[in-house]
């Protein structure tokens, strides 16, 4: 159902650079030696539409993944919405059910979530190709405590989101030792405003890291 397969096996740290909304943001990212780019449907300053994001997603090679990002809407409706914007993987982002993943056979999926007492911590529970741990409050650039995965932690592919920036992803990569790290507001000059300057050096780094 989705249009390209893309693989995720990647030498070092797999890099997503979510929210991008012009052709220069795309170029930035993927210059940059991302291996995912980002796309939001959900409300958002960061929110694309539809014929918008085709436009966007044309211009990604082949070897980077294009992720449509959803909250709030039933599972089917973003399916479609993911189709008519020919994006490679759905990312379901809050508390959606396995049966919502369920709809959605067929495409490569990516299950987001916040770390709580009760979060699915085996990566493909859903059926997704790819677990992020993100925020209680995702797109709003807080980092939440990486302390709560002392407990247990992922394995496999999943990726650490919320609040990272080139400052600071270094030590989270140390301190969680994710398989990929994932990246938004952080990379932003204002809200919604991708700076791809920062964007260059967020990639550099988190790539150092593998």
């Amino acid at each position: 159902m989705v249009h390209r397969t893309v693989p995720v096996t990647v030498d070092g740290m797999f890099v997503k650079v979510c929210g991008l909304r012009t052709e220069g943001d795309v170029a930035a990212a993927v210059d940059a030696g991302a291996d995912a780019v980002g796309f939001i449907f959900a409300e958002s300053a960061r929110r694309v539409e539809v014929d918008v994001a085709k436009r966007l997603v044309a211009a990604v090679p082949s070897h980077v993944l294009s992720v449509g990002v959803f909250a709030w809407v039933p599972a089917a409706e973003a399916g479609e919405i993911a189709l008519a914007a020919g994006v490679d993987a759905v990312q379901l982002h809050g508390d959606y059910p396995p049966e919502a993943f369920a709809e959605l056979t067929g495409m490569r999926l990516i299950r987001a979530t916040a770390l709580r007492d009760d979060t699915e911590l085996a990566v493909g529970a859903y059926g997704e190709e790819m677990l992020l741990l993100d925020s209680p409050m995702p797109g709003s650039g807080e980092r939440w405590d990486l302390g709560l995965l002392a407990r247990e932690r992922p394995r496999g592919k999943w990726l650490l989101s919320g609040g990272l920036t080139p400052d600071n992803v270094a030590a989270a990569i140390a301190g969680a030792r994710p398989w990929g790290v994932d990246v938004s507001s952080g990379v932003e000059s204002s809200r919604g405003v991708k700076d791809h300057g920062l964007i260059r050096e967020f990639v550099a780094i988190a790539k150092e890291q593998a």
